[in-house]
């Protein structure tokens, strides 16, 4: 097995262990305290602390080896998981069935730093496939970053589910804990060669320090990457609503064990996808791809709620997840090859900071304007009088139209991107850039 293959397994165990806390944490604060505030604040300390750190992430990231770095990204995972541990044995009598309890709040922030601990393995992972991959190759090693996403998506539904079911909180810390330990002490056997990562000895040595400004300047050399990445930042806007509403829609047609079985299905699109991209790449432009994709997937979203059907839905869900890891998959292949090595890290950390940072407002804000203004519209309001005989009426057919209304305006900016200058630029600047040394360095000759 290569070093990145290696590397890809080792990042699969500790994803999903991270998001299977995730996931614990909330179906047990769910069930623990039957607050529906509490869950939403989880949601958005893992999205706001995604945004808050991703910057810092980055620099740790360039600023040092990458393999420490994902090292160092298991300790303090594992630190806050044992605190974690602790904290559920000493816990005094009834501090976790009170959703305003601090003792709670101080559990849920320990547990999920460990949690977001682990996104500075998801900055150096794609370092990484810069490092160690051929350039030609890229595309498809991105496309098995995008299966591993997938295969731990898919199975963390799952995990957790029982985990908290069977053994409480208590067995999904020390679960966490474990898997850490042994997620750390793999990464420390795997050998890598970072060689393109050591400095110029001619250069001046730069500064180990967040710098904020170097990377804006970093990024905005590259004409149409500032583009690229508030691109992604309005899909992640108009995703947060998926985020909000996905699950409220799904559950008013099915059973929650009905639901969560069928998600857990559709994940394996994630899978498909990886595959596939793995095979047959992204492209000679994956930019364009990335556009197409996006036309495809809201297009789709434009159409997939028009009835009430669970077969609709799944469908739409089903190419949704299909989809996604060609977008990542090419947003990461096109800044490993427009940005430096030596910057890569901030600035895949500066757009996991600006681009999460999007999720959260819209989750905070879609859930209450879908219940107090969209829903009274499609129940007994102007818009159930207009096209309710044909598009439906009621709760569900006023979250229907929440996502009908957001494929549209997410096919109109596509279109938008596609037909301007930006995307002209950064296509060019892609087509005209060369790696320093021609072949990506270490390089394997097939990532598949």
């Amino acid at each position: 097995m290569t070093p990145f293959h290696q590397i890809l397994a080792n990042n699969l165990v500790a994803n999903v262990t991270n998001f299977t806390v995730w996931f614990a944490v909330t179906f047990w604060v769910f069930i623990e305290t039957e607050s529906v505030f509490a869950t939403g604040m989880i949601a958005g300390i893992f999205l706001v602390f995604t945004a808050s750190f991703g910057i810092w992430f980055g620099s740790i990231v360039d600023h040092n080896s990458k393999k420490i770095a994902m090292l160092g990204s298991s300790v303090a995972s594992g630190l806050c998981y044992a605190i974690g541990v602790v904290m559920v044995l000493l816990e005094p009598e009834g501090a976790f069935t009170n959703p305003y309890g601090p003792y709670l709040w101080i559990f849920i922030l320990i547990v999920m730093l460990g949690v977001i601990a682990g996104n500075i393995r998801s900055i150096a992972l794609p370092t990484l496939v810069t490092m160690l991959i051929a350039e030609d190759n890229r595309d498809k090693a991105n496309g098995l970053v995008g299966m591993v996403t997938g295969i731990g998506f898919l199975t963390t539904s799952v995990i957790s589910g029982f985990l908290v079911a069977y053994t409480g909180m208590l067995g999904v810390q020390i679960m966490a804990l474990s898997a850490t330990v042994l997620a750390f002490l793999h990464l420390l056997w795997v050998k890598l060669d970072e060689g393109r990562a050591v400095e110029d000895p001619e250069q001046p040595m730069e500064p180990k320090r967040v710098d904020l400004a170097g990377t804006i300047r970093v990024v905005a050399a590259v004409p149409g990457l500032f583009a690229l990445i508030f691109f992604a930042t309005f899909n992640n806007f108009l995703g947060g609503i998926f985020m909000a509403l996905l699950d409220a829609y799904g559950l008013s047609m099915v059973s929650v064990e009905t639901w969560g079985l069928l998600f857990g299905f559709l994940s394996t699109a994630f899978i498909v996808s990886g595959i596939v991209i793995s095979k047959t790449g992204l492209g000679k432009n994956p930019l364009r791809t990335l556009l197409l994709v996006n036309v495809m997937t809201w297009s789709v979203c434009c159409v997939f709620t028009f009835q009430t059907s669970i077969w609709l839905l799944a469908a739409g869900c089903f190419v949704w997840m299909l989809l996604g890891p060609y977008a990542e998959a090419a947003e990461h292949t096109t800044l490993q090859k427009v940005v430096p090595l030596e910057r890569q890290g901030r600035v895949f950390g500066f757009a996991q900071s600006v681009e999460q940072a999007a999720s959260p407002l819209t989750a905070f804000l879609i859930g209450p304007l879908t219940q107090f203004v969209v829903i009274p519209f499609m129940t007994d309001g102007a818009g159930a009088q207009t096209i309710g005989s044909w598009f439906g009426t009621g709760p569900a057919r006023g979250i229907a139209l929440v996502f009908t209304v957001a494929g549209f305006i997410g096919l109109t900016v596509t279109i938008l991107a596609f037909n301007s200058r930006y995307y002209r630029e950064l296509s060019a600047a892609y087509a005209s850039n060369k790696d320093d040394d021609g072949n990506g360095g270490t390089a394997v000759a097939d990532p598949a």
